[in-house]
């Protein structure tokens, strides 16, 4: 089983991942163990996380999640779907400015 996830940090940002252990994952974002973006943000707090079967599925939600508005993942973390689809079609939608996408503003 692995997971994808998203961490609310302490300066309000989110991080998007994946694992195939949440909890020893959570654990390293915690202690700071895990380089980059979370290290620097502590404390972080798991607010949203889907099983999936394969490491590929748990990858590419991750990547599709990171394209997002900030906007949008809250809709998708509130179950609001119809909002998800909604924000999708907006041209006012913008993509996370942490995803690297730009083909979209």
């Amino acid at each position: 089983m692995f997971w994808v996830y998203i961490l609310r940090c302490a300066d309000g940002s989110y991080y998007t991942g994946h694992t195939d252990d949440i909890d020893r994952r959570m654990a390293q974002h915690q202690a700071g163990e895990c380089c980059g973006y979370t290290a620097s943000r502590l404390p972080v707090q798991c607010i949203w996380s889907q099983e999936t079967n394969t490491r590929e599925e748990a990858l590419a939600a991750e990547r599709q999640i990171n394209g997002w508005s900030r906007k949008k993942k809250e809709a998708m973390m509130r179950g609001d779907w119809e909002e998800v689809s909604r924000l999708a079609r907006s041209k006012s939608a913008h993509p996370s400015t942490g995803s690297g996408r730009t083909d979209l503003l």
